[in-house]
């Protein structure tokens, strides 16, 4: 039997991702997927690091090349470091392979054409160095790869300059910063048959840009994937939800070329047709299909993964040519959950928005813009400033460390740039071009700009709201104490908000995202006036801004996890309490039961103020790119009301979609009895506990005479419930709670979770509680489901 540690060639199914030694990381990965998992993976084997060390040192250029790195007194010294790897280089390849080590890898090429049916088949020849892809440092890019390459004599040459890529810049200089020794390091040669490439990417199993790791990321482009890597091209992004695999999220480009595999070997760039430029490089199917491998390929390896896929033109099958762990993520999620990069905003600063981009590294930073056009002037960027360029190339890597932020024209979030600027913690947008603006078009050396890294934003001038919330997140993060368990649950929890001023102090609570943000504090705490009197006067810009300041306050504090906005619900006697509001609002007996909620909106008399609220939200979405914002619906009284509102919503560009949800708040006796008529204009129901509870039991919780009839326990009130959430599911509709009982009764939430409920929202002091709660009472559920022996709930019933 062949000894595994002196063999100079293995084969994919003769490896394992334990085989790092032996075959470096990229090598023993595809042995991985190759003899362990259901995954298609094109066959090919490696050179081995035995076959390495063995070439270095009968060539005698171990010796050559430990006399050059010790030659190198300043490796942030850019023409001192080309220079020695530059001759290490030369050293490599003018150095003769050893003839018995040639004959076997010609050898392996011709028994892999045998296997594949071909007498000269097309091969990719990847570095796999030992200190690549490793659980804790991503060494990834930092060697070459060759495409399209044929014939065994061409193989064994580009072996040979796969060897002496370990000591390019960017990887000697990174090896260097990881305090990686360079003489521990060896190099195998993944030699794997090359897939006709229609389309290529990268895949995460992780959302890289925010640590949601309930999000698969899938980046890819017209013909081989190394354009999206060097960020030439700008991805089609996709973001497909982990456990549904259902996508949450696409964003396609314009990718005008693409680098294609010539039919006589080698590689082009080719001119992509306007037609086909515009279109998705996936299909729905296929990305639904790779985030399905993505999933399993994390399972397998109980980490988060970095993955490279191509699809083959000739057969339209997907392939999986390389799987590595994810590095940053996994050590920040590690110890501790993700963490936040919350932005303050001020209700009365000027934030002027000057370019978006696709977030590919979290975080916040101010400073001076330096414009990067030409590669050759790099030398001039100064520590502390922010880069901006075209493209952030991988032989940057020594520039990159100096900036405080880094802006690029093109990119997606899995080029390699991305890739470094997340490991080495700079916050960094990519993309900015397929945004809309590119940064170079807009930014000029000596700009003064702050960049919110997380949220994809460039803002003018230095934003100190922005800037001071994310450093004393950072600094109140030393040293603290360990964070307190809150077991997972499939009920969320959410939390009930209401001045805006309050999202920072509770941004830190384990809640699942906000259920219930009142909008009415914007008004009671920012405006102050009426929206048809600052209409009447001519300010209808200022309510806009000024509501989308208040709204983007806690959307940004909680971001990723979704906020909901409930719009506004003033009665007339609390609008009549503003300025101005006396000429507008009518005196009304009962004005629980009077011109309030969806009523208002299509009201001509009101009309123009709801439209108001309509563009506050857009501009938040939409201009601050805080996406994870929803809106609710309250008190919609028919039907009718609910098609006339979502239709207004529509004119103004707010439309039920994947990442935008309209929730309708049930608080009338109709939202409950007419649930299937209302699913088909909304994503789910907030159950209104207060305001049901009263109109079912036909009482005014405020009337002293009646206040002590007023339960939420009330059987008619849980049985309105249960109907609802059977209603709601039947149509794939979710169900929250976001009045008091949750929060005063712990066997009321009992209750929800028995009838299936999906969200629980409580007040902020309640939320750690209600964590608690939900996950014992979960466990008694499932216990009693498993025994057969649980208590039974006596206020069940069989409708």
């Amino acid at each position: 039997m062949e000894n595994r540690e002196t063999a100079n060639i293995l084969w994919f199914d003769q490896l394992h991702r334990t085989d790092v030694d032996l075959v470096g990381g990229k090598s023993s990965s595809l042995g991985e997927l190759t003899s362990a998992t259901d995954v298609p993976v094109p066959y090919g084997f490696a050179t081995t690091t035995h076959a390495y060390r063995d070439f270095m040192n009968r060539t005698g250029a171990t010796d050559k090349i430990k006399a050059l790195l010790d030659s190198i007194h300043d490796y942030e010294n850019s023409k001192e470091l080309h220079e020695a790897c530059a001759k290490i280089r030369q050293i490599i390849i003018d150095s003769d392979m050893p003839t018995d080590l040639v004959d076997e890898i010609q050898q392996a090429y011709a028994e892999l054409a045998e296997k594949v049916g071909e007498a000269q088949p097309f091969v990719a020849i990847r570095s796999s160095a030992t200190a690549e892809d490793l659980p804790d440092a991503s060494f990834a890019g930092q060697q070459e790869s060759y495409l399209n390459i044929q014939g065994a004599d061409d193989v064994v040459q580009k072996i040979k300059e796969c060897f002496a890529s370990l000591y390019t810049e960017r990887a000697t200089y990174y090896r260097h910063k990881q305090n990686f020794p360079h003489d521990q390091v060896a190099l195998s040669a993944t030699i794997q048959m090359m897939v006709f490439s229609k389309a290529s990417g990268v895949m995460f199993s992780v959302n890289v840009g925010t640590g949601d790791d309930t999000k698969i990321i899938v980046d890819s482009v017209w013909g081989l994937g190394e354009y999206l890597v060097q960020g030439t091209v700008t991805p089609d992004d996709f973001i497909v939800d982990k456990e549904t695999l259902e996508i949450v999220s696409k964003d396609v480009t314009t990718k005008n070329i693409a680098l294609k595999r010539l039919p006589d070997g080698g590689v082009a760039e080719q001119i992509i047709p306007t037609e086909q430029a515009n279109q998705p490089s996936l299909t729905d199917d296929q990305v639904v299909e790779l985030a399905g491998y993505a999933k399993a390929i994390e399972k397998h390896y109980g980490c988060y993964m970095d993955m490279e896929f191509a699809l083959d033109e000739k057969t339209n099958k997907l392939w999986l040519v390389q799987a590595r762990p994810e590095t940053v993520w996994s050590q920040k999620n590690k110890n501790q959950s993700v963490e936040k990069e919350e932005q303050h905003m001020a209700a009365n600063e000027n934030q002027t928005v000057l370019i978006k981009g696709l977030p590919a590294s979290p975080g916040v930073a101010t400073g001076k813009v330096h414009v990067i056009e030409n590669p050759e002037d790099i030398d001039q960027f100064q520590p502390g400033e922010i880069l901006v360029t075209a493209m952030t190339s991988p032989d940057w890597v020594p520039v990159m460390k100096k900036a405080k932020a880094i802006i690029t024209n093109n990119g997606g979030r899995t080029c390699h740039a991305a890739i470094v600027s997340r490991e080495m913690q700079i916050p960094c947008l990519v993309g900015t071009a397929s945004r809309g603006v590119a940064a170079m078009d807009v930014l000029k050396t000596g700009d003064i700009i702050t960049v919110d890294a997380k949220n994809g934003i460039v803002y003018e001038g230095e934003v100190q709201s922005i800037l001071v919330p994310a450093q004393q997140t950072a600094v109140a993060s030393e040293g603290a104490a360990p964070a307190e368990y809150f077991a997972p649950t499939a009920t969320q929890v959410m939390m009930n908000l209401g001045d805006p001023d309050l999202a920072e102090k509770y941004a830190d609570l384990p809640a699942d995202g906000v259920g219930l943000m009142r909008e009415e504090f914007i008004w009671t705490s920012y405006i102050h006036e009426h929206p048809l009197y600052l209409i009447k006067q001519g300010k209808s810009e200022q309510v806009i801004d000024m509501l989308a300041e208040g709204i983007s306050k806690v959307a940004r504090a909680m971001n990723p996890r979704p906020v909901v906005l409930r719009l506004s619900d003033f009665k007339s006697s609390e609008y009549r309490n503003l300025k101005g509001g006396e000429e507008f609002e009518p005196h009304e007996p009962a004005d629980l039961l009077g011109w309030r909620g969806a009523s208002r909106y299509y009201d001509p008399n009101f009309i123009e103020a709801f439209k108001l609220e309509l563009a506050a939200v857009k501009k938040v979405r939409e201009e601050f790119g805080l996406t994870n914002l929803n809106v609710m619906l309250p008190f919609v009284r028919t039907v009718s009301e609910a098609q006339k509102v979502t239709d207004i919503m529509a004119t103004a560009g707010l439309v039920r979609s994947a990442d935008f949800k309209v929730y309708m708040m049930a608080e009338i006796p109709a939202n409950i009895i007419l649930a299937d008529q209302f699913n088909q204009y909304i994503d789910g129901y907030s159950i209104g506990s207060n305001d049901l509870t009263m109109l079912l039991l036909g009482l005014d919780r405020n009337n002293d005479t009646v206040a002590s009839l007023f339960d939420e326990r009330n059987l008619t009130v849980k049985r309105a419930i249960a109907h609802l959430i059977t209603a709601a599911h039947k149509d794939g509709k979710t169900v929250s709670i976001c009045g008091q009982a949750p929060s005063q009764y712990p066997e009321f939430t009992e209750f929800l979770i028995q009838q299936g409920i999906d969200y629980v929202s409580v007040n902020p002091d309640m939320v750690k509680t209600t964590k608690h709660n939900v996950a014992h009472f979960e466990q008694r559920v499932l216990l009693d489901k498993a025994t057969g022996k649980g208590r039974q709930d006596q206020t069940n019933y069989q409708w």
